[in-house]
């Protein structure tokens, strides 16, 4: 797994972001569906945001955990991630959340996919923006 620059994210990197992520997922707010998620984001600049699942009585106003993380990220002001763990009981980012990578992330970037089992056993998937999202729409290519 590779940064926009190509250089590899560390290991120490890699396991903060999914401990983050794991953490994250114990404030989630899912009174509805009781389905926990979690998720952290790494900054171009080396800088970490995390965040979680917020659910509405009105469903169309839930937000993911992914965009959650992404989102706070942006709003303080960074505009380049470099790589996202989710962490849920089986991790499977919604296409609105693959879309929102897209805009933020390049093709190649890291991607961990934290699978949490009933016996809090964990599984890793390592994957990228560009696998869970093939010919994305991006930013270049929108019309102005």
């Amino acid at each position: 797994m590779t940064t926009k620059n190509g250089e590899p994210i560390s290991k120490a990197l890699e396991e903060k972001l999914i401990a983050m992520a794991v953490k994250a997922r114990a404030n989630a707010y899912c009174p509805y569906s009781k389905y926990q998620v979690g998720a952290a984001v790494l900054t171009e600049d080396g800088t970490f945001y995390s965040g979680c699942n917020i659910e509405n009585a009105s469903f169309g106003l839930t937000v993911c955990a992914e965009r959650t993380a992404m989102q706070k990220a942006v709003s303080e002001g960074a505009r380049k991630l470099s790589a996202l763990a989710v962490a849920a009981k089986s991790s499977k980012p919604c296409g609105a959340c693959r879309q929102v990578m897209a805009e933020f992330m390049p093709s190649a970037a890291p991607v961990f996919l934290v699978n949490i089992a009933d016996d809090e056993s964990v599984k890793i998937i390592r994957t990228t923006v560009g696998h869970l999202l093939p010919r994305a729409f991006n930013p270049s290519e929108a019309e102005l």
